[in-house]
């Protein structure tokens, strides 16, 4: 990857005129007709989906009339909350990091530490359904590569996206939860700026760069559910989990 990554101009366009997605769709062949509606793919192209889009298609979409809230998620609920939406919280976590009824922060089976582990009533079915995040985003990604792949032969790089709120920043950005086909992460460590200081620590975290780009044309509730992104030299190999801090030199907990 070049030092800055940026070939020229960078675009982000908008794939539009997907249906309502339900479990078992093929998702990959209805981007690929939207898409070749926008005239196909580029060498290079990133295409973003976002997680909801992954996780109807999966089969990740639960009922909250499918769960008995245990006594630990009617406490989490408090006065406000909906104990049965936090006993799905509860089940797809692997720790309660904070909590603050009905507020929970929690790290899920994957490494993420997000509001709620994932579980998301936004875009779901309707009323009284949940959407929970994909069991493996980075092989979900892996999955819709080789389907576009396959459909248009276009080798594309595919970042998986969900909102996530940051410890020290008001507001949410859309993050990679998975990715294939890109280098998640340019490692700046041991290279010169431009006045010759040698940099130790910078890490740029690409992938969630693009993914926030995405973001921005597709919208939280505008029915877009992917985005090309053209103009960066994203390609390489990795995973979205090295995007996970690790326990380590997490220094908020």
């Amino acid at each position: 990857m070049p030092a800055e990554g940026i070939v020229g101009e960078v675009r982000v366009i908008p794939v539009r005129g997907l249906p309502e997605l339900a479990d078992g769709a093929d998702l990959g062949r209805l981007l690929h007709e939207a898409i070749v509606r926008l005239g196909g793919f580029e060498h290079g192209d990133v295409l973003v989906v976002a997680q909801k889009a992954i996780s109807k298609v999966e089969g990740r979409v639960v009922a909250l009339a499918d769960v008995k809230p245990s006594t630990r998620a009617r406490e989490l609920a408090g006065e406000e909350g909906d104990p049965r939406h936090l006993e799905w919280v509860l089940r797809e976590s692997a720790e309660v990091v904070r909590s603050r009824p009905p507020l929970v922060i929690a790290q899920t089976r994957h490494g993420f530490v997000c509001a709620s582990a994932g579980v998301d009533a936004s875009n779901a079915r309707g009323e009284g359904t949940l959407v929970l995040l994909p069991l493996d985003p980075d092989a979900s990604a892996d999955r819709l590569r080789a389907r576009i792949h396959e459909l248009s032969g276009a080798t594309v790089g595919v970042i998986v996206s969900d909102s996530f709120g940051r410890a020290w920043r008001q507001g949410t950005t859309d993050v990679a939860l998975g990715c294939a086909g890109i280098a998640p992460i340019r490692d700046l460590r041991g290279t010169s700026d431009a006045v010759g200081h040698t940099l130790v620590s910078t890490q740029i975290a690409v992938a969630d760069e693009l993914a926030g780009a995405a973001e921005l044309v597709m919208g939280k509730a505008a029915g877009i559910p992917a985005a090309i992104v053209r103009g960066v030299d994203a390609v390489g190999e990795g995973s979205a989990v090295e995007l996970v801090m690790p326990r380590d030199r997490d220094l908020f907990r």
